[in-house]
């Protein structure tokens, strides 16, 4: 079994909201219906409804065009919605119309990563990184976009320095170990997914990533146990099947 291939084809990077996801704007309204749709559109991005949530946006957008925060945010939803390439388009204009601006070229990297244009997409990272870095966030999509080309030293170069500066980030570790396992040094990925599995803001999807890299090693019965503990039992029943295939295929 290649660890590589393996890992490629089913570990899931993490790629974070943009740090401006709770902030819809500076909230000095001039038509009182405003302020509803701003809350309608956060209640929809939450409850994962993008499609409510560009409804609503985009109609403030249009009254609001100046407000790079929403555009911003309008952007997010059409990345998660599936229409990476719009959103794209979407901050390449708002870029056009105002200074450069750190959030919106983060935004706009993110953009390009789901797009499958990762040249395009480390280059906005890296004029972000220039503008803000101190953001850590920057420095983990950076790590991703590079990963993503199989740059596995320069990747895990940009992770660290996140780590710099949030030291028990789960997003970041949850990066690095697939980085570790993505350039064959397993036995460290592990080490790394594990201390972001038991973090408190460790996910369940962290924890995936963890049981799949203990198939791996050949741990199933640990792979499956881990498993188990956030998927429902059909699901459940199917992946524990897969861990245990793939950690016999190891051993």
């Amino acid at each position: 079994m290649n660890v590589r291939h393996a890992a490629f084809l089913s570990l899931t990077l993490l790629v974070t909201a943009c740090a401006q996801s709770a902030d819809f704007g500076d909230g000095s309204v001039s038509q009182a219906v405003e302020p509803s749709l701003r809350a309608a559109a956060q209640a929809a991005e939450s409850a994962r409804d993008y499609k409510g949530a560009i409804q609503h946006l985009s109609t403030i957008y249009q009254r609001r065009p100046e407000d790079r925060a929403i555009g911003i945010v309008l952007a997010r939803n059409l990345r998660y919605s599936g229409q990476a390439q719009g959103a794209a388009d979407l901050m390449q204009d708002q870029l056009a119309r105002f200074a450069k601006d750190a959030d919106t070229l983060l935004e706009l990297g993110k953009d390009y990563l789901a797009a499958d244009r990762i040249g395009l997409a480390i280059k906005a990272l890296e004029e972000s990184r220039a503008l803000q870095p101190g953001n850590w966030e920057v420095h983990s999509t950076l790590g991703v976009a590079l990963d993503s080309q199989g740059r596995a030293a320069e990747a895990q170069a940009a992770y660290g320095r996140a780590l710099e500066i949030t030291p028990d980030n789960a997003v970041v570790l949850n990066n690095l170990g697939l980085s570790q396992a993505l350039a064959g040094r397993l036995d460290e990925a592990l080490a790394t997914m594990t201390r972001a599995a038991d973090l408190p803001a460790g996910t369940a999807q962290i924890r995936q990533n963890l049981a799949l890299l203990l198939a791996l090693k050949g741990d199933g019965a640990q792979a499956e146990k881990l498993m188990r503990r956030d998927l429902p039992p059909d699901q459940a029943k199917v992946n524990a099947e897969i861990l245990r295939g793939l950690a016999a295929a190891v051993r």
